[in-house]
């Protein structure tokens, strides 16, 4: 074409972006600003669509391009920004909201950009509630979006309103994806005979209803129902869709049944959805690893790679993958394949691979301190150091390499919205290192700036290990005792076994037992927590508890080994090798061996194992 106005641009970057190449498009549109053209409402409306996959500076950029042409007040380009900070790999609900409130008119298609993206279940309906006050209308896109979000079997009652709103309306009948909606709703909270009738009101022969049915069943993990179903929706014609195969792979991985996930590759391959869908390539990848079959799932990777199709999706699942199966090093081989192809890194690809960096299953350079540094550039680079998963990740991962409290810290600091998780990982990397008070003094901070939220028991068992390895006797038995009186959570065998730990290192040996023994059945009352008081014994020199911890140990675990060799090396202790020997002979002999330990010391990126008197390192 020899001469190209915007008006061809436009058609361009509108055709890549809706046929799902963003990177292609956002290319198209930096050539056509260096060519001189100036841009239209229509070029930010796809621009914007196809930067979600963008990081956060690109983003800004896009945004103050917007404002610096003044674009920023037209609906079309409002709706579109709010629609980037939505579906940002980031996920920027605030970003989001504050564009929509500077927005002149508050459009139907942006207020959906909003909802669709918008949790928990409460911030959508309150959402809702706000637009409608202000008189914004909303059609059966809106209300699809909202059903979805009951679907978590925890807001039925509102999920019932909605039915009614939408059915006042008229968009039951009318509306497939509100029918359908519906049918997941009643569906995953468990009312079968509501989901049918919603089913049953959808026009004979759809398609979608079938899939939906399917999908519910499969993540409720019904997979004879689900694949009953799928049986029957197949032998009526009927085609299913991504959403329902992807569905049935979903629950392969959680159940790790890798016959269920072979069979769905088979009828994907039938299908001819393999090479189409990148979601489905991502379940496939997802679902051989999960089973443990990491080599299919790598060959599926592979050929993707070989096709010119390498996703972020199919390669966050590899990298997840492997981790999960143990191949730090072929983690890492992913995660640098994919930088140097130009396929950007987001939060899932950064907390796998810190996850991995961590790893002491590693005997490279991978799992050393340097490299958990370069994640964290990257991280920084990319604008994600201050995502709450990102932080959490970094924070557990120095904490495993040796980066010392400092680095937790800074990490803690750096995210935005610090979540339960991230504090609990920070607390767990002080107890780590030792510094029982920074843990407990964190643990109060989080207890205090998140008052109004639900804590849970993990948080507070790392703050009871914390004070356990720096002998904290009196702060874990405050934590221990707040923990059902005043915060409402439930004491379980963990909580048990780590305070009866923490009173038998400081010598209240008799206590420990008493804790133990007044436990609720199937909490306290466990082979750990007796473990616990049965070691605590041995270093105190008290035999009569260590006794009645004996005893009960054997009661309860008679053929453990290692619960045999606790008890035997006891009687040992006390002089009594006779005992000592007859529980050592209850262990069968395949079961008696001992796992050696083995421990690394890292200078100036070489690392040597403790017991090498070669100073050659393991790595160069």
């Amino acid at each position: 074409m020899p001469q190209r106005d915007v008006v061809s641009w436009n058609s361009l970057i509108a055709g890549f972006s809706r046929l799902g190449f963003p990177c292609k498009a956002l290319r198209l549109y930096q050539r056509m600003v260096a060519a001189g053209v100036r841009e239209t409402h229509r070029t930010f409306s796809s621009v914007l669509a196809a930067a979600a996959g963008c990081s956060l500076r690109e983003a800004e950029q896009l945004h103050c391009r917007v404002v610096f042409l003044g674009t920023d007040s037209n609906p079309f380009v409002g709706s579109a920004l709010v629609g980037l900070y939505m579906n940002m790999n980031l996920h920027l609900p605030e970003l989001a909201l504050r564009v929509l409130a500077a927005l002149p008119e508050k459009t139907t298609a942006a207020c959906n950009s909003v909802l669709r993206g918008l949790f928990p279940a409460e911030r959508q309906l309150s959402f809702f509630s706000e637009m409608i006050s202000r008189g914004v209308s909303f059609n059966g896109v809106s209300f699809s979006y909202l059903l979805h979000g009951c679907s978590d079997g925890r807001h039925l009652p509102e999920g019932k309103q909605l039915h009614c709103q939408s059915t006042k309306r008229g968009l039951v009948a009318g509306d497939l994806f509100v029918s359908n909606a519906l049918v997941d709703l009643y569906a995953a909270c468990g009312l079968r005979e509501d989901a049918a009738a919603a089913a049953a009101a959808i026009a004979a022969g759809e398609v979608i209803s079938w899939n939906s049915i399917v999908a519910v069943n499969a993540a409720g993990d019904r997979i004879a129902e689900a694949l009953k179903l799928f049986r029957s929706m197949i032998a009526a014609g009927k085609r299913p869709s991504v959403r329902s195969l992807v569905a049935l792979l979903n629950s392969s991985s959680r159940t790790r049944n890798l016959d269920l996930g072979a069979l769905i590759h088979g009828v994907a391959l039938k299908l001819g959805f393999h090479s189409g869908s990148v979601f489905l390539r991502s379940a496939l990848i997802d679902a051989y690893g999960k089973c443990g079959d990491a080599r299919s799932a790598a060959a599926l990777w592979e050929e993707e790679a070989a096709a010119g199709e390498k996703s972020l999706e199919t390669c966050n699942s590899l990298v997840t993958t492997l981790v999960h199966c143990g191949a730090i090093d072929d983690a890492f081989e992913v995660f640098a394949i994919m930088t140097e192809e130009g396929v950007i890194p987001d939060e899932v690809t950064l907390s796998a691979t810190l996850r991995a960096a961590s790893s002491s299953s590693s005997s490279s350079p991978s799992g050393s301190l340097v490299s958990v540094g370069e994640l964290h550039c990257w991280a920084v680079k990319l604008g994600l150091a201050g995502d709450a998963a990102v932080a959490s990740s970094l924070i557990s991962a120095y904490s495993k390499v040796g980066g010392g409290a400092a680095a937790a810290r800074k990490a803690l600091g750096d995210a935005r919205e610090p979540n339960l998780i991230c504090f609990t990982a920070a607390i767990a990397a002080f107890g780590r290192q030792g510094l029982g008070k920074e843990a407990v003094a964190l643990m109060e901070m989080m207890i205090h700036r998140r008052a109004e939220e639900e804590l849970d028991g993990v948080a507070f068992l790392c703050a009871l290990a914390a004070c356990d390895h720096a002998g904290m006797v009196a702060e874990g038995r405050r934590l221990f005792q707040s923990m059902a009186e005043e915060h409402g959570v439930e004491l379980d065998l963990r909580h048990y076994c780590c305070m009866a730990s923490l009173l038998g290192r400081a010598g209240l040996v008799r206590e420990a037992a008493e804790l133990v023994e007044r436990a609720p059945p199937g909490t306290g009352r466990d082979p750990a927590a007796w473990s616990a008081v049965l070691r605590s014994c041995g270093v105190h020199g008290e035999e009569e508890v260590g006794r009645r911890a004996a005893a009960a140990l054997m009661d309860t675990e008679p053929r453990s080994p290692a619960a045999c060799l606790q008890v035997a090396g006891f009687y040992a202790a006390v002089a009594e090798p006779e005992t000592s020997a007859a529980v050592k002979e209850m262990i069968p002999p395949p079961e008696l061996r001992r796992e050696m330990g083995r421990s690394t010391v890292e200078v100036t990126e070489a690392r040597f194992p403790t017991v090498d008197r070669s100073q050659r390192p393991l790595t160069p």
